[in-house]
């Protein structure tokens, strides 16, 4: 019998990886890992943002980035700044940098929630991709003499029951997402 583990994991990787995006798109609320992107030019090379600098939320609409290397604070700033998909403005003062957040306009809350579906088509092609991968290895299993035609349709019934089952996930984690950005 075909192993659909392997799979599963796969489709699994693709929503982790989702969740993810997700946790990146701001909401109005400063979060940490609203700067998980940010590369910074530190010791000779790019470095993230969580490796030369904590990054905390003291306040709803403000984060704070510590510097573990004060030498290293207006390389933060310009990175934080550079990074157009975020549209902060840090301030330093020399210790610390603030980043504050402005809050969301409705027309900008529209925009996020058009980035959320192409984030959501993203994970879904991702998710086909595993679907169609697994097809072509069940199928070249049945043309080696590996699988029966039987054992091949009840694989795909299984995948495709997997799909489903991700899909459903995909939406709720959309849903629980587009909710919070439009809530004001």
């Amino acid at each position: 019998m075909f192993d659909t583990k392997s799979y599963e994991q796969k489709m699994n990787t693709a929503l982790e990886h989702f969740e993810a995006d997700l946790k990146k798109v701001r909401t109005g609320r400063a979060h940490p890992d609203m700067l998980a992107s940010v590369m910074v030019e530190a010791y000779g090379q790019k470095m993230p943002l969580n490796q030369v600098a904590n990054v905390t939320a003291p306040e709803p609409q403000s984060l704070l980035v510590s510097p573990f290397d004060p030498s290293n604070i207006a390389a933060i700033t310009n990175a934080i700044r550079e990074d157009q998909s975020l549209g902060f403005n840090p301030s330093d003062d020399g210790r610390v940098v603030r980043v504050p957040i402005p809050s969301l306009t409705e027309e900008r809350r529209r925009e996020m929630v058009k980035q959320l579906g192409d984030k959501v088509e993203h994970c879904r092609i991702q998710m086909r991709q595993v679907r169609q991968d697994a097809f072509k290895d069940a199928k070249r299993k049945k043309e080696a003499k590996e699988m029966s035609e039987n054992d091949v349709a009840r694989f795909e019934k299984e995948i495709d029951k997997l799909m489903s089952d991700f899909q459903v996930k995909i939406d709720e984690a959309f849903k629980a997402k587009e909710q919070e950005i439009l809530t004001i």
